[in-house]
């Protein structure tokens, strides 16, 4: 497919934001060989929505069938036999199989009477529920795929589920037979602001950069979450009517979120209680001790499944290589939840939350506090942004810094929220700060600024040049200090550019 056929083809009407994503399906869709793509991220974030909008817009036979969750090993057959009839036979009633290798003959059986120039899609939608335990859906998977479906050039196969541990270990990096079989892989994320401000204007919402940040503390960048917005409202109006009123779609969430991903989720929920405790993160090994499982591969993979589905980062500071990693909490709503929804449960439950009890806490200091450490977690979301705002090399690598003095407890520590390691032997340091006005630096904040960096010089004896930037909501408000150590600065208008 030439490069402007592709161009008309991606871009369409119903689906906001995701060029990348929607161009690489029109490379699968208009290439000459069979495709094998497999596309994962955090539930409810669009990925059913992207794959069937995206091609209802093109022509092709499009057979999607999806994995029921808890359902049986004959409710999954039982579907899938429905959804060839529906596809391929006009809906007419088709007996289900009683193992995966004959329904995948029949859907083969049905595709080979297709005329030889069409293009046919299969869309398996949450395929880890299909494959239920001793279903052997992978064995036909591999079978099928090898022997048929890979020598059909007509046909694009597209795996899809919100487990993405198990897309990821048992589709990508397969060692069986479908050992290197994907063609293509699309990891969709949670919108970007910019994407987030692009889909409300879709909808006619119109908002200011201000109140889709307040709301984007809440909801992340979870389109379906985003959905839910009325025209007309504030944000804490948003808020309150989301997350703090009965019927509200976000009071009971976070539970049905975990317990659809995970088959034991009370240990995944316990550790995100325990990341969440911690502002500035968790060590592995504070976080192996807290939660008392047994240090191993066992609990090393549920760390990485937290980290696979988009809940939590893991990171390693400036200077420490591959030893210091702690965790830090990546997603918005569950942050928000275990600090705000859910100790107010039972009033909420009860009916007994006004309409005007959100605005009351969100003028609180503690709801300031909170709204800073979340809009830090939102710029580390942001890092190509930042980093395109202030001009660093592509080649720049982000890090954070952190020091407690451990021997000496007079001494001083330093938190340093993100730092650009530049090729051309500086270190951008950055300060990040949340205002409801441009944010201003006095001869007290200036001071406490020039330590942490002494003491991240002292620290990690680096002889690199130290520039010194800002990321604030508002800008600075210029000063006598602000003018002799900031060299730059980034503000929330920056971080909704189109990178």
């Amino acid at each position: 497919m030439k490069k402007e056929e592709i161009e008309s083809t991606f871009v369409t009407g119903k689906i906001i934001g995701r060029e990348k994503e929607q161009e690489i399906l029109a490379q699968v869709f208009g290439s000459n060989r069979a495709e094998f793509v497999a596309v994962y991220g955090r539930r409810r974030v669009g990925k059913t929505y992207l794959i069937k909008n995206f091609f209802d817009s093109v022509n092709c036979v499009f057979f999607d069938v999806t994995g029921l969750q808890k359902g049986s090993l004959h409710d999954q057959l039982e579907e899938f036999a429905v959804q060839i009839g529906v596809t391929f036979y006009g809906g007419a009633s088709i007996t289900p199989r009683k193992r995966w290798r004959d329904a995948f003959e029949d859907l083969t059986q049905a595709i080979s009477k297709l005329p030889k120039n069409k293009k046919i899609v299969l869309f398996f939608d949450e395929l880890p529920w299909m494959a239920t335990p001793r279903s052997k859906l992978l064995m036909a998977l591999e079978l099928y795929w090898n022997r048929y479906w890979t020598s059909d050039n007509r046909l694009k196969l597209i795996i899809c589920g919100s487990s993405t541990s198990w897309i990821i270990e048992k589709i990508i990096n397969n060692k069986g037979g479908l050992h290197n079989r994907v063609t293509r892989t699309i990891h969709l994320k949670p919108f970007f602001l910019f994407e987030v401000e692009k889909y409300l204007k879709e909808r006619r919402i119109h908002l200011d950069l201000r109140q889709i940040l307040n709301i984007y503390t809440v909801l992340g960048g979870v389109p379906l979450y985003w959905s839910y917005l009325r025209k007309g409202v504030s944000s804490n109006q948003c808020i309150g009517e989301l997350c703090f009123q009965n019927n509200g779609p976000l009071v009971k969430e976070f539970g049905r979120l975990f317990a659809s991903l995970f088959e034991d989720s009370k240990i995944y929920i316990d550790l995100i209680r325990i990341i969440a405790k911690h502002r500035y993160g968790i060590g592995q090994a504070a976080l192996i001790s807290q939660s008392k499982l047994p240090p191993g591969g066992t609990t090393a993979t549920r760390f990485q499944q937290l980290e696979e589905a988009g809940f939590i980062t893991s990171l390693v500071p400036y200077g420490h290589k591959d030893k210091g990693i702690y965790y830090v909490i990546d997603d918005e709503y569950s942050l928000f939840y275990l600090h705000w929804i859910e100790p107010n449960q039972k009033t909420i439950s009860k009916k007994s939350t006004h309409q005007g009890f959100w605005l009351s806490q969100s003028k609180s200091p503690s709801w300031k506090s909170w709204a800073g450490i979340a809009f830090e977690s939102i710029c580390y979301k942001h890092i190509d942004q930042i980093r395109s705002s202030l001009k660093l090399d592509p080649g720049s690598i982000a890090s954070t810094w952190r020091y407690v003095p451990r021997y000496e407890p007079e001494e001083a520590g330093a938190q340093i929220d993100l730092l650009f390691d530049c090729p051309d032997g500086t270190i951008t340091i950055c300060e990040i700060k949340c205002s409801e006005s441009p944010f201003v630096i006095d001869k007290a904040y200036a001071a406490a600024l020039q330590t942490k960096m002494a003491v991240f010089r002292k620290q990690t004896r680096t002889k690199k040049q130290f520039f010194l930037a800002m990321v604030t909501t508002f800008g600075l408000k210029p000063t006598m200090y602000s003018e002799a150590i900031v060299t730059n600065q980034v503000t929330l208008e920056d971080l909704f550019k189109e990178i």
